[in-house]
């Protein structure tokens, strides 16, 4: 694979890991590099401002850092693992997490890829992506919001494919109840009105998560 990143020779992370395990600040800095904006990104859908974000993002390649012994790669790649502890950090950042910006520069603005923030635009919806538990919360995050295979993401996870799976199902199954409750509950007086519900009372709100697991 060439090294689309023009920031070293090496090409994956996993090929910069070994000098980085020597504490070697400039390989730690181009893996930084190549995956912040994304990082980033994904912690925006998950968190209430930018500068939540930004601590996450810290705190995130911070425990990289601080882990570097124990973390997991894909293909090469730590970037499922960096997600993973961006959405675990997402749940507990609070003001405090500002000590930690000395670690970021100043971010770039975001390449013209899909912003996986757009699909939790929606405040109910990330209000019900917060109440899902650690474990099925990592695996909606991969899955859903990031588009990684549940192969790859029971490759990052350190879990059975299976287990996926399961997880991956029940967390589309307790978001669908959970926004089909809010919008009986609080149904919206602005456009077109909600499709019938179907037979299990789920509204088209939810059709997002109605997907049956491979």
């Amino acid at each position: 694979m060439p090294d689309t990143t023009g920031m070293g020779t090496h090409t994956t992370d996993a090929a910069e890991w070994p000098l980085v395990l020597h504490s070697d600040g400039d390989a730690f800095g181009r893996v930084f590099d190549r995956h912040r904006d994304r990082v980033f990104r994904h912690s925006l859908a998950l968190v209430q401002s930018g500068d939540d974000a930004r601590d996450v993002v810290a705190i995130t390649f911070l425990e990289a850092w601080r882990r570097r012994d124990s973390v997991r790669f894909v293909d090469g790649s730590l970037l499922p693992w960096l997600l993973v502890t961006a959405t675990n950090t997402a749940r507990n950042v609070t003001r405090s997490a500002r000590r930690y910006r000395s670690l970021l520069q100043r971010l770039p603005p975001a390449e013209s890829v899909a912003d996986p923030a757009e699909r939790l635009s929606d405040p109910d919806l990330r209000a019900a992506l917060q109440r899902l538990s650690v474990a099925h919360r990592d695996v909606l995050a991969l899955c859903v919001l990031e588009g990684f295979s549940e192969a790859e993401a029971a490759a990052a996870l350190g879990i059975a494919l299976g287990t996926v799976k399961s997880r991956l199902s029940r967390a589309k199954a307790h978001l669908a109840r959970e926004l089909a409750h809010r919008h009986s509950a609080h149904p919206s007086s602005a456009g077109p009105p909600p499709a019938s519900p179907s037979p299990t009372g789920r509204g088209a709100s939810t059709s997002r998560f109605e997907r049956s697991p491979r």
